[in-house]
C-alpha cells in the first residue's frame, strides 16, 4: 500500500509522486496499454495504480462454472503481468482531481501526472438485488461473476436433482454481455448428461428485449433456446431474492408488475456500473461513465486524459475483445499527444462475444458500433462450431497471457 510507518506506530501517507503517464487499473485494459506504451518507448515513465495481488482472466469463468476447468486456471499473480519498466503503485484510487492533474489513493498518497489513462473496470453491485449478498453461494444461489463463487456454480449444476433453474441478466450494462445465457446453455447440457433434464425447468430471465443485439447471431440463439427448451422471459429484471422460501422477485420493465418465481437453483448476474470514485469524479458523464470520444478515446473535456474498457462511455459491449481493439488506438493517440502531433487513430466500436452454446459448440459473434458483423474468419460465424469452441477454450487464454498482457496483440 502507499503508506509509510512513522514514529509512534502511526501511519502517514507516502510522499507525493509524479509520473509522465499514470494508468489507473491493472486489469486487461490497463496492463495491455502500459505494455504497449513501454514496447514503443522503454524509457517512458509509466506508473500503474492497482491494489490487487492477483490478476484474473475472467472470460474463463464461464467454463469454470460449467465444470470444464478449475478456477485456479484463470489467475496469475499481478506482479507477473506488470510490464518491465513500469512503476507499480499497490493502492486503489480514492479521488480523481483532473483539474489539478492528480489523483489521491486510499492510502492518502497524491499522484500527479502529465497524462492519465483510466482503465479501472466495472463495479459489481451485489447489493442492487435485495437479499443477494447474504444468499450468494448457499442453497443454489450462485454467480460466475466472482472468483470466490464461480466454483459454486458447477457444484450446484453438478448436484442438481431437478426442479427450476433460473439464469438472470440485469437491467444495467455488464461485462461480457453473453455470459448470463452461456451458463444456461451449459447447464441444460449438463442436466441432460445427468439424467435430470426431463424433470427440470430452465428459465432465462433477461432485462433485455431480445436474446442478442445483432440479428445475425440472435437468429441462431433463438433456435438454440427453442432446441434446448429454455423458457425466456424478456424485460424481466431481478429485484429481490427470498432465500428462506427460495423465491426470486422480478419486475417487468414495461408494466412494472412483479413476478415471483420459485427456484431450486439460480445463477445471478449482478447489476453493474462505474466504480464509485469514477461516478463522483469530474471525469464522469451524467450516467457516471468516463466521458470520452468514441473514436479517439480521449476525454471530452480533459485533453490529457484517455480511457478505455468497461468504465468508459463507449457505446459498445464491455468485453476483452473490445479492449484489444481499443488499446492500440489509445496508445497511438497518447503517443501522438506526448509528441505534440496530430491524433489520427480511430476506434470503430469493434467487440466480440464468444457465445458458448454447449460443450464443444460456440457462436463467435463479432460486430461494430453499428451492430454490423465484423468477422475474423472466412466462415459463417453465426453457426455453432466446435472449432470456435476450441478457440475459446485454448486459443484465447494463450493469446491473453502470452500476447495481450505483453503488449504484442
Amino acid at each position: 500500500m502507499s503508506e509509510a510507518t512513522v514514529a509512534g506506530g502511526g501511519v502517514a501517507p507516502a510522499k507525493p509522486v509524479h509520473h509522465r503517464v499514470v494508468v489507473v487499473g491493472g486489469g486487461n485494459a490497463g496492463i495491455s496499454v502500459a505494455a504497449r506504451l513501454l514496447r514503443r518507448d522503454a524509457n517512458l515513465d509509466v506508473a500503474i495504480v492497482e491494489p490487487s495481488e492477483v490478476h484474473y482472466y475472467q472470460p474463463l469463468w464461464t467454463l469454470v462454472g460449467g465444470g470444464v476447468f478449475p478456477k485456479e486456471r484463470s489467475c496469475h499473480t499481478e506482479a507477473s503481468v506488470i510490464p518491465r519498466g513500469a512503476t507499480w503503485i499497490k493502492d486503489a484510487v480514492a479521488e480523481c482531481c483532473p483539474d489539478e492533474n492528480a489523483l489521491v489513493t486510499r492510502g492518502g498518497q497524491r499522484v500527479s501526472y502529465d497524462f492519465l489513462v483510466m482503465a479501472p473496470g466495472i463495479q459489481l453491485n451485489w447489493g442492487g438485488v435485495k437479499g443477494l449478498p447474504e444468499a450468494l453461494g448457499h442453497d443454489g444461489v450462485c454467480s460466475n461473476y466472482s472468483y470466490e463463487t464461480v466454483d459454486k456454480t458447477w457444484e450446484f449444476i453438478r448436484t442438481f436433482k431437478g426442479g427450476t433453474a433460473i439464469f438472470t441478466h440485469p437491467a444495467t450494462p455488464i461485462k461480457c454481455g453473453g455470459a448470463p445465457q452461456k451458463i444456461a446453455y451449459l447447464a441444460d447440457e449438463a442436466f441432460r448428461k445427468q439424467g435430470v433434464r426431463e424433470k427440470s425447468t430452465i428459465i432465462l430471465a433477461t432485462a433485455n428485449a431480445s436474446i442478442f443485439q445483432v440479428e445475425k447471431y440472435a437468429n441462431t440463439l433463438r433456435k438454440v433456446v427453442a432446441r434446448k427448451g429454455i423458457e425466456v422471459k424478456y424485460r424481466h429484471n431481478l429485484a429481490e431474492l427470498r432465500p428462506a422460501t427460495k423465491e426470486a422477485v422480478f419486475v417487468n420493465l414495461d408494466t412494472n408488475e412483479e413476478l415471483v418465481l420459485h427456484y431450486d437453483m439460480i445463477h445471478v448476474t449482478p447489476p453493474q456500473g462505474p466504480p464509485d470514485f469514477v461516478r463522483r469524479s469530474p471525469l464522469a458523464n451524467a450516467d457516471g461513465w468516463i466521458d470520452i470520444d468514441r473514436g479517439t478515446l480521449r476525454h471530452t473535456r480533459y485533453a490529457n486524459v484517455f480511457a478505455l474498457g468497461d468504465a468508459s462511455s463507449l457505446p459498445t459491449s464491455k468485453t476483452g475483445a473490445a479492449v484489444r481493439k481499443q488499446a492500440p488506438v489509445l496508445v497511438a493517440n497518447l503517443l501522438a499527444a506526448l509528441a505534440g502531433t496530430e491524433q489520427t487513430a480511430v476506434y470503430d466500436g469493434y467487440t466480440a462475444c464468444p457465445l458458448v452454446t454447449g460443450y464443444g459448440k460456440l457462436v463467435m459473434a463479432e460486430f461494430d458500433y453499428d451492430l454490423k458483423p465484423q468477422e475474423s474468419f472466412r466462415i459463417d460465424q453465426s453457426k455453432e462450431r466446435r472449432t470456435m469452441y476450441w478457440v475459446k477454450k485454448w486459443g484465447l487464454p494463450m493469446l491473453y497471457w502470452r500476447a495481450i498482457m505483453k503488449g504484442r496483440a
